[in-house]
């Protein structure tokens, strides 16, 4: 991957009072339940890019030493479930991964722990993240001394795993997908996968001004700023975009 400026991610401190606090009773309720079964807790994503103004969920993997118990299961999904009802605004949107130590240092998909049915398809974009320094560290050792680099094979691998999900949920979110969809095609075009969803659509927005409403329109949703023909546009044209898109990576993918 080629080298680039990447602007300062953001610190603990950095984040907005009610975010803090959240995370603060996650560590701590972690730890009161997993005890020496915790090893790591890490922020990633959205929130830790400081052009990212509006921080819509709480992206996170808690990595423990040992599979959890029936007991710590339950135990961290009450403990979910409580932060929820206590800080409702932002911590209903806590969207966990617990991995075990094990995996997290393997390349693979690691299993979720809580919830063994699901498998993280994008770890490889999430490891180039933390790697890169857009996380906070929790708790534990740094990012580097615990996941692997990650090759430009899987980092494929994990864009088309978003393609295909974006894919799924065009109609029911159109927004995200008009904005991530800028990050896969800056993805593909720059082969640097550490980028926001904001900063992709900047660069969107410079390179297809054919697609300049559509993208603004997504840019206002994603504020809390969206009209109603914002909606009208985004439910008519976002499957266009998709393709349009699709297009131009299997164009970069072919050359």
């Amino acid at each position: 991957m080629h080298d680039r400026d990447l602007s300062t991610p953001r610190r603990f401190n950095d984040l907005p009072q009610d975010v803090q606090t959240v995370c603060t009773a996650l560590r701590d309720g972690l730890r009161a339940t997993l005890n020496d079964n915790l090893y790591g807790i890490y922020l990633y994503g959205a929130m830790v890019f400081p052009d990212m103004k509006d921080i819509h969920d709480i992206d996170f993997h808690a990595v423990v030493k040992r599979p959890l118990t029936t007991r710590e299961k339950t135990e961290v999904r009450q403990l979910h479930k409580e932060l929820a009802e206590e800080y409702p605004v932002v911590g209903d949107d806590l969207d966990g991964w617990y991995i075990l130590l094990n995996d997290a240092q393997r390349v693979s998909p690691p299993q979720h722990q809580v919830y063994p049915d699901l498998f993280d398809n994008s770890w490889a974009l999430h490891r180039a993240h933390m790697r890169a320094g857009y996380c906070i560290v929790l708790y534990g050792p740094e990012p580097d001394q615990v996941f692997p680099v990650p090759a430009w094979s899987e980092l494929m691998a994990g864009l088309e795993n978003e393609r295909i999900y974006i894919e799924r949920h065009l109609s029911g979110y159109p927004d995200y997908c008009v904005l991530n969809l800028c990050r896969l095609l800056y993805s593909y075009k720059t082969k640097e996968v550490v980028v926001s969803k904001y900063t992709a659509a900047k660069w969107a927005l410079d390179n297809f001004n054919t697609w300049r409403t559509l993208i603004e329109a997504a840019l206002r949703s994603y504020a809390g700023e969206i009209s109603e023909e914002d909606k009208r546009l985004l439910e008519s044209e976002t499957e266009r975009f998709y393709h349009f898109i699709c297009n131009m990576i299997e164009d970069i993918n072919t050359v």
